[in-house]
């Protein structure tokens, strides 16, 4: 016996999105939505797509895709400094979506936007001929002028980042790799924990106030720290990192224990979604007590350095390695 039939695009967006909508989006009963920024403040604009096979599993829960979707976007509007106002959402659906895919989705992403403040202001439902495809536009303000930059650091400010560092990286590799050595020194716990890092990013909006008061530069850690890291500081700047002082969980310290090479993987792995900053010395100690006060763990972890090259990190052993190769790259 066939199975009932599947709402067309104004059925579903009925049915599952238009009770996520936020004012100015009518229910999603138009074409467009309206938005006014708080007087004083400059909108600040974001979009990072996910591509099932490539960002996450296509097995993976549909509210925890949702809440990756969202969490990535909001990640880049913290490390600007901005307040999350709303989203759009673009979703191309393969020829074998359900709408019980739907329904998790939609009540994933209903709780991610509601805990964030951040509603659904419109989009598009399509039809995809390969792979699912998620785009989210994330839209957020900041005091005029206010936004903090990605290229803007100067030599002698400090290096820092908040939370820990290649627990998703890690996360990952128990998905593609789970009979390697190292996994076997995780307790149950441990191996949780990563693999929910991977799933959920964390995005520290809780710091974007304090980001624009002592930032000289800001981006989120997507593609891999030493990458990153690299993109941050452009041309003409280069960065000194003690590897002993990146932050590590309990977990990721333990895989390293077990499998020293691990290092490599959690300074170039991506899906950190982490704040990486940069920081002059004249407010390193009011930007600590700030990510203190909200919560936010902040270590300080290098030095912006004059000169080109790809950031050096300095290991343990007292030599010096840099990972040319040190982000992901989409192509």
């Amino acid at each position: 016996m066939a199975g009932p039939a599947r709402a067309d695009e104004n059925g579903l967006i009925a049915r599952y999105f238009a009770p996520l909508a936020g004012p100015g989006a009518d229910r999603m009963r138009d074409d467009a939505a309206t938005l006014a920024p708080t007087p004083g403040h400059d909108l600040v604009l974001t979009a990072d797509a996910l591509v099932a096979g490539v960002h996450h599993f296509p097995d993976d829960p549909p509210a925890s895709i949702a809440r990756k979707a969202l969490g990535v976007n909001l990640s880049d509007l913290a490390a600007k400094g901005a307040t999350p106002r709303g989203i759009l959402l673009t979703l191309a659906l393969p020829d074998d979506w359900s709408e019980d895919w739907l329904a998790a989705f939609s009540a994933g992403l209903g709780t991610a936007t509601a805990e964030h403040g951040c509603p659904l202001l419109g989009g598009d439902t399509v039809r995809a001929r390969g792979a699912m495809v998620i785009g989210v536009t994330a839209l957020g303000e900041v005091p005029a002028g206010d936004m903090v930059r990605r290229v803007t650091a100067r030599v002698g400010d400090r290096i820092c980042v908040t939370g820990t560092i290649g627990d998703a990286a890690l996360g990952l590799a128990l998905r593609l790799e789970p009979e390697a050595p190292w996994i076997a020194a995780l307790d149950d716990g441990m191996r949780e924990y990563l693999r929910d890092r991977y799933l959920h990013p964390r995005p520290r909006l809780a710091l974007a106030e304090a980001l624009r008061r002592h930032a000289s530069a800001a981006m989120d850690v997507s593609d891999g720290l030493a990458g990153d890291c690299a993109k941050m500081l452009g041309e003409g700047r280069g960065a000194r990192i003690a590897a002993d002082a990146i932050p590590l969980s309990a977990a990721a310290a333990r895989a390293v224990r077990a499998e020293p090479a691990l290092i490599e993987r959690i300074l170039t792995g991506g899906d950190d979604y982490e704040i990486l900053c940069t920081v002059p010395d004249s407010a390193l100690d009011a930007l600590r007590a700030e990510a203190a006060a909200v919560g936010v763990p902040l270590a300080v972890v290098g030095t912006v350095t004059s000169g080109d090259g790809p950031p050096a990190f300095e290991m343990g052993d007292g030599t010096a390695r840099v990972f040319a190769a040190g982000a992901f790259s989409h192509f």
